[in-house]
């Protein structure tokens, strides 16, 4: 099905489309015997990700109750609106959806793609990590042989691979680490947060070396990027989140997830600072989702897939639009 003549034939071949629509289906068989409820949550909100890192695309609705117009923002994650869901007792759920971000677009990104996302109400990252391990086994099993699934810590990862420690290196030693990588920026290395450099060294010369033949849990993370996880004291204290590679790509994101309202406002709030100060749109909070922390959202763990990415690794295929019917070039 794919022509490189025309721009109307779909990206993807049709043999790919159909292992798309099995794993579709078996996904909900998974969660169907597990007894967990499919939920679907609204794409447009009147809040967006105060994360720095990630950008919302936005709208205009204008009609009734709005003459004026009033913006809206395409979800970046239904997990604000989940956590809602939780928080109003509904138990474990899951969901099958389309999320957007701006600016996101290469071999593995488009800036529309299809995420699962899930929800433990009572259970721990360690028991959602297991959870998530007999799904992608299970879903990857007539395509790919796989060892056994390991869980590497994030410090043990960056020590291992490149001999620095992610908790107690200078900012000028891990500028350093980077350089030493041959890792370039194309911005001021004077602006680079220590963050962004973890990251960059992470991207550059640690994920490729995860996940290569079997499952690999990057756990334990910096309290600085613990996002909406719970941060256990300890020594260093550390953020309960993790992410799940295979053969190098990155499949899923998953927390302990915080339920402290007041904590996750701070955090927020941290975050719009790091937006100004980087020049970024200012973006309203969702404060429904904050008051339904403050309301008592049930202590749980999620996480959240991309379903593209697997189906890249299920087809065997090196581009992400080669599982999509149509990639944004051909939208």
């Amino acid at each position: 099905m794919v022509s490189g003549d025309v721009g109307w034939s779909p990206s993807a071949t049709l043999e790919n489309l159909k292992k798309r629509a099995s794993i579709l289906s078996e996904i909900r068989m998974f969660f169907t015997s597990r007894a967990v409820l499919e939920v679907e949550t609204p794409i447009l909100s009147r809040a967006a990700l105060s994360d720095p890192s990630i950008e919302s695309f936005s709208t205009r609705y204008v009609g009734p109750g709005v003459s004026q117009g009033r913006d809206f923002y395409l979800q970046t994650s239904p997990e604000f609106a989940m956590k809602r869901l939780l928080a109003s007792g509904c138990g474990a759920i899951y969901q099958i959806c389309k999320v957007f971000r701006q600016g996101e677009s290469g071999q593995r990104h488009n800036p529309e793609f299809t995420m699962l996302e899930w929800y433990r109400p009572g259970w721990s990252h360690h028991q959602l990590m297991l959870e998530v391990e007999a799904l992608v086994c299970e879903l990857l099993a007539p395509y790919r042989d796989l060892a056994a699934t390991e869980r590497v810590t994030y410090q043990s990862a960056f020590l291992s691979h490149v001999g620095v420690d992610p908790f107690f290196a200078t900012l000028d030693e891990l500028k350093a680490c980077a350089e030493g990588l041959g890792i370039s920026i194309s911005w001021k290395s004077g602006d680079t947060t220590r963050d962004e450099w973890l990251d960059l060294i992470l991207s550059h010369a640690i994920e490729p070396h995860l996940g290569l033949g079997r499952l690999t849990f990057l756990c334990d993370y910096p309290p600085s990027q613990a996002a909406l996880a719970v941060v256990r004291p300890g020594k260093p204290d550390v953020a309960e989140r993790f992410e799940l590679y295979l053969e190098g790509v990155e499949l899923a994101n998953g927390f302990h997830e915080l339920v402290d309202a007041e904590e996750q406002r701070q955090r927020f709030e941290g975050d719009i600072v790091r937006r100004r100060e980087s020049g970024l749109v200012q973006n309203p909070l969702d404060e429904a989702f904050l008051s339904a922390l403050s309301s008592g959202m049930p202590p749980c763990a999620g996480v959240a897939l991309g379903l593209d990415r697997l189906l890249m690794l299920a087809c065997d295929v090196d581009s992400i639009e080669k599982v999509m019917a149509f990639d944004l070039s051909r939208s």
